[in-house]
């Protein structure tokens, strides 16, 4: 289906090329002033000037002559780019009008800046031909722009712009609808990635730019706001140059990102001071200064060998290509399609290392499901504990089946968090001291355990300060007097949340921190699964014991 698409984009372009008209132009001359023998076509134009002048609120005329060479396509019209509001005749006979020119003692209607005429049959002969405009440009009065005539068929006339237009917003409806795609992908997503809003963004941008560039065959627009859509549009183009540079500098991990987007900005709002009021100029700029940026983004993205980077400057030299064989109206939109392109090909890039990652994450939550449920049923772990209910059975029958009665809700509790990825705090707690209980029976020390500022309704990963309370368990000899003491304490400010579980005992290390075994790549484990670089984990000796301490952020850490 796509060649078929292209080669009906190529139809339809190259169809709308093929010349049917030819003539020669010549250059305009005007006068200030008002008689109706000046529309003529053989008039006596001595005295008639190559440049306008100021007129403020007279009227003037324009006359030009156009030499019909041949003409192969049935009926004339004539295409007229003017300012003002003016009256149009061909050879001496009126053929319409734009606006209505106004006097000193009447408003000016103002015309628009383009208008299609279809020409009398009987006055479309080969030869030379005079077309005369009786006008006013009260709006604008010292802006000396000129007057642009087009012969070519009545029906190419109408209909090109029409063609041209409904492709362009073709194009811009697909942007349409990826904006709104890459912003619910933004806004929903639990992990947010700049590049996809900037992406998002700009899919905005180049459907705005699209919008404003080909309205003008939609709608009319008076010359007094001619130049508010060209401002418009200086600012669309302005913008996507801005930030073009800004989404691939963050896909590929710009070193320099800061400082080239500075350098970028000033070169663009350079460009904006220097030439302002010369839109087409400007707009080039700020496209050329675009892709000067892009490409030492993406030159040192090959040098670091980043993925894409290679096809990326491959769509970039491609647009720059189209654009030099292309009139600027188009070359322009091609231009900006080759990037969109490169850019949706680093996203779906992306999307795929999002995706391994996300098996990968899959993987390490079924390994740290087994690590878990490995923990609780280690071999020591079981033939101590069976071996010291045996001996509480024998000694003391009640307190034996509190043994039994604790070390079953452990196991409860063991199973039911195993496949979470996040238990509630309290569902936590209830396990350490499920597994104190049961350490208390085996060891005959008396543990106590106390906890400050807990949140029933925050959620940790399973069985990360049970694991600190093994280790606090194996790493420390109770106090003198037999005892000895956990503590968990809850704090929450700006943003980020603290656990600081304290053991306090005898420490039997003698090392400033431990680095841990498999507790605490456990822990770890477990807090980049559900934390993704928004964590922190310090452990290490404190006056009275065992100090470790556990910070989420809302960002990254």
């Amino acid at each position: 289906m796509k060649p078929a698409y292209f080669l009906l984009l190529f139809v339809i372009l190259f169809s709308s090329c093929k010349r049917q008209v030819f003539y020669n132009e010549y250059d305009p001359v005007f006068k200030t002033g008002d008689h109706m023998a000046w529309s003529a076509k053989n008039l006596d134009q001595k005295g008639w000037s190559a440049d306008r002048g100021f007129t403020g609120k007279n009227i003037f005329w324009a006359r030009a002559k156009m030499k019909l060479i041949s003409n192969s396509g049935g009926l004339l019209g004539l295409q007229v780019d003017a300012f003002g509001a003016y009256e149009i005749y061909w050879d001496g006979v009126k053929i319409g009008s734009n606006g209505k020119p106004g006097t000193i003692d009447k408003a000016e209607i103002p015309g628009t800046e383009c208008l299609y005429f279809l020409l009398p049959d009987s006055l479309s002969a080969l030869g030379m031909h005079t077309v005369a405009l009786r006008a006013t440009q009260f709006s604008y009065p010292h802006l000396q722009r000129g007057t642009g005539l087009k012969l070519d068929t009545y029906a190419n006339l109408i209909r090109r712009p029409l063609m041209i237009s409904s492709l362009m917003f073709i194009m811009a409806g697909a942007f349409f609808i990826a904006f709104f795609y890459y912003a619910f992908l933004y806004f929903n997503s639990h992990k947010r990635s700049y590049p996809v809003l900037i992406f998002s963004v700009i899919c905005l941008l180049f459907f705005s730019l699209l919008i404003m560039e080909y309205i003008k065959y939609y709608i009319e627009i008076p010359y007094p706001q001619f130049f508010i859509r060209l401002e418009i549009i200086g600012w669309l183009t302005f913008s996507i140059s801005m930030l073009v540079p800004m989404y691939f500098s963050i896909q590929f991990s710009s070193k320099r990102k800061l400082l080239l987007l500075s350098a970028l900005l000033i070169t663009l709002v350079s460009i904006y001071i220097y030439h302002y009021g010369h839109y087409d100029i400007s707009a080039m700029y700020y496209s050329f200064a675009m892709w000067i940026a892009t490409i030492l983004v993406v030159l040192e993205a090959i040098y670091r060998k980043q993925k894409g980077s290679l096809l990326v400057l491959a769509g970039m030299l491609a647009s720059a290509v189209m654009n030099g064989y292309l009139v600027y109206d188009f070359g322009i939109f091609i231009f900006y399609t080759f990037i969109v392109f490169a850019m949706l090909y680093l996203h779906t890039i992306r999307m795929r290392e999002i995706e391994q990652a996300h098996e990968s994450s899959l993987l390490l939550s079924t390994r740290l499901q087994l690590e878990l449920i490995k923990k609780n049923i280690q071999p020591h772990f079981i033939k101590n504990t069976l071996t010291s209910l045996m001996d509480w059975v024998e000694d003391s029958p009640k307190q034996g089946a509190e043994f039994i009665q604790a070390l079953a809700m452990e196991f409860d509790i063991m199973n039911k968090i195993a496949e979470e990825s996040l238990i509630s705090i309290r569902q936590e707690i209830s396990l350490c001291q499920m597994h104190l209980k049961v350490m208390g029976f085996r060891k005959e020390i008396a543990y106590q355990w106390e906890d400050f500022g807990i949140k029933d309704t925050e959620m940790v990963p399973p069985a990360i300060i049970h694991t600190l309370l093994e280790n606090g368990i194996t790493h420390n000899a109770p106090l003198q007097d037999g005892s000895m003491k956990f503590k968990l304490t809850f704090r929450e400010d700006l943003g980020k949340k603290e656990y600081v579980f304290e053991t306090i005992g005898e420490n039997r290390e003698l090392s400033d921190e431990r680095i841990g075994g498999g507790g605490f790549k456990y822990i770890r484990a477990r807090l980049e699964e559900s934390y993704p670089n928004r964590w922190s984990f310090h452990s290490a000796a404190s006056n009275q014991g065992w100090l470790s301490k556990i910070t989420l952020s809302d960002i990254e850490i």
